[in-house]
């Protein structure tokens, strides 16, 4: 369940990236293959609502996906389990994986992250710019709304130099909304 050295990481693809909300002793740029970045989840609680569900990120199989890989210590793997639990599946939505990747240095690891579900009710598939842009646009919940999610994550992204056009493009979409 870690890399060749026995270090457990965790890699975040969305607001794991600029919000792990966990102690960790390093972290690094990593990119994961088989697996993309996508607006493909509808947010009830944390971005939206049952009346205005937001969109907020998965990650959907195909492709290669760059993102945050957090290496954390030995004796606080337990409690960064659990808080991942509570926080990243309290519907569900997502599977628990160890994927292979590699650091910006070149090492190899296996990270634990969160794959979409796509027999979830919260699984929205392939959506359109315009369907992604109007659900970011008035989707808000407990956690904020769901253009200030996209906007973070947008903002984070351009900072650590990953490059994701399309998302660029729907939250440019839902601010004129």
């Amino acid at each position: 369940m870690s890399d060749e050295n026995n270090d457990f990481w965790v890699f975040g693809y969305g607001s794991l990236m600029w919000n792990p909300g966990f102690a960790f002793v390093e972290s690094a740029q990593a990119r994961i293959w088989g697996y993309h970045r996508s607006l493909c989840m509808i947010s009830t609680m944390y971005r939206g609502n049952d009346k205005n569900p937001g969109l907020v990120l998965g990650l959907d199989v195909g492709g290669s996906v760059t993102g945050r890989a957090f290496r954390v210590a030995e004796r606080n793997v337990n409690d960064v389990l659990q808080y991942l639990e509570d926080r990243e599946q309290i519907t569900q939505a997502y599977t628990p994986h160890f994927l292979k990747g590699r650091l910006d240095d070149r090492r190899q690891v296996r990270a634990y992250t969160f794959v979409c579900r796509h027999d979830h009710r919260q699984y929205a598939g392939r959506l359109s710019r315009e369907k992604c842009a109007h659900m970011v646009a008035t989707g808000v919940g407990d956690r904020g709304s769901a253009l200030d999610y996209l906007a973070s994550t947008v903002e984070h992204m351009d900072e650590l130099g990953i490059a994701d056009s399309e998302l660029h493009k729907i939250l440019d979409a839902a601010k004129k909304l």
